[in-house]
């Protein structure tokens, strides 16, 4: 697979390291580097673009707010990769949906690592669009369900997480953590509990409480108005008792 680049800094020599690195990457081919992000914004209306190496503090218009002219956009959206001198902005590239934050000065080492979860993004999505019933599906974003598997946004790449490894999702304001059995530790994910709620097969995943919601054959015990999950107690919020009292008669 051959991935299609454009290398965005107005710095002449950050601009030189980036795309010689492009050049010496078998599977990346730069068509385009522009030292402003309006000319790149022209560049990508014009032709086909799967990844965009862009620096963030630039003049008239920065790697952010490019990021976000993108995501607005109808046109099809290059996968953003920052390359920075600043590491405050890494959050805010976390929440454009970047693939990957370089930090300046950065070595080839660290460029290829990059590179390469370019690349498995677009083998992901090219492997999507092939099935039928991809073919009409968005790309991905944050998450997607495909089939028996979530793939969540973790820091900047896709993990896929098995639907029937998920115990419970617990929501923290722009964050979830995705509680898995056999692991001690949670997956965090910068994404709303809301979206992931809309996504879940409904059949085997309810919204129980503002904070939580929960695998259906993953509950040991219920009670009226509570239910558990391993070591866990989770209570019910008034406003999902009535979905989860027919839920509730099933089991009596």
């Amino acid at each position: 697979m051959i991935i299609n680049c454009i290398a965005v800094d107005d710095e002449p020599l950050a601009l030189g390291l980036v795309c010689s690195f492009i050049e010496q990457t078998p599977f990346l081919n730069l068509v385009g580097r522009y030292s402003s992000a309006v000319e790149a914004l022209r560049a990508i209306h014009a032709q086909k673009v799967d990844v965009l190496f862009l620096d963030i503090q630039m003049p008239d218009l920065n790697g952010i707010e490019l990021a976000r002219v993108l995501d607005n956009s109808k046109t099809n959206k290059p996968r953003i990769i920052f390359t920075t001198a600043y590491n405050q902005f890494a959050l805010e590239g976390y929440r454009v949906d970047a693939l990957d934050y370089l930090l300046k000065p950065f070595n080839y080492e660290e460029f290829l690592h990059a590179a390469h979860k370019a690349l498995a993004y677009n083998q992901l999505v090219e492997k999507s669009n092939a099935t039928p019933a991809a073919a009409s599906a968005p790309v991905v974003a944050e998450e997607r369900i495909e089939d028996e598997y979530l793939f969540l946004k973790v820091e900047y790449q896709l993990v896929r997480l098995a639907l029937n490894d998920i115990l419970y999702i617990e929501g923290l304001k722009d964050y979830v953590k995705v509680w898995l059995k056999n692991t001690e530790k949670p997956i965090l994910s910068l994404t709303s509990l809301k979206s992931l709620e809309e996504k879940l097969p409904s059949k085997r995943f309810m919204r129980v409480h503002r904070s939580f919601i929960v695998s259906l054959d993953k509950i040991n015990s219920i009670t009226r108005n509570a239910l558990q999950i391993g070591k866990i107690n989770i209570t019910v919020g008034d406003q999902y008792k009535e979905a989860f009292s027919q839920f509730l008669s099933k089991w009596v």
